[in-house]
């Protein structure tokens, strides 16, 4: 496996961890400061900046905290070039089971996300889904 696959599995983790933990220092660790959340729910484009973001994890319950299962999953990683990659991935939060696509690129010497967008299912629906 080559280093940077390896990299970006790292970053995935501490993608994965930072939620999961309710951690926003951890997200700060993966995110870049310019990096932009898009949604578009109810076909409306949403917009969060990083500190939208940061707040809004430090005051939800982090599922660690609930005693919530983990459920990450890396569906894919694709690198066009040594300094570039779209990861797609799922995580759950509360009763939400998300599916992100996560841009990211080396700057700097290290992987970073600058963007991000996705969309979620109930937990209840995703799993029946997932049992079709």
């Amino acid at each position: 496996m080559d280093s940077a696959y390896t990299e970006i599995v790292e970053v995935l983790k501490g993608y994965f961890d930072g939620f999961y933990e309710g951690n926003a220092d951890k997200l700060k660790k993966v995110f870049h400061p310019n990096c932009h959340l898009y949604y578009a729910p109810d076909g409306v484009l949403q917009d969060d900046s990083m500190e939208t973001v940061y707040e809004r994890v430090r005051d939800r319950t982090a599922p660690l905290v609930a005693g919530q299962a983990r459920s990450d999953q890396i569906f894919s990683i694709d690198r066009s070039s040594s300094g570039s990659a779209l990861a797609k991935v799922q995580i759950a939060i509360g009763d939400r089971l998300f599916t992100d696509y996560l841009s990211l690129l080396k700057i700097d010497g290290r992987w970073q996300i600058v963007a991000k967008s996705f969309s979620w299912v109930s937990i209840s629906a995703g799993l029946s889904k997932a049992a079709e």
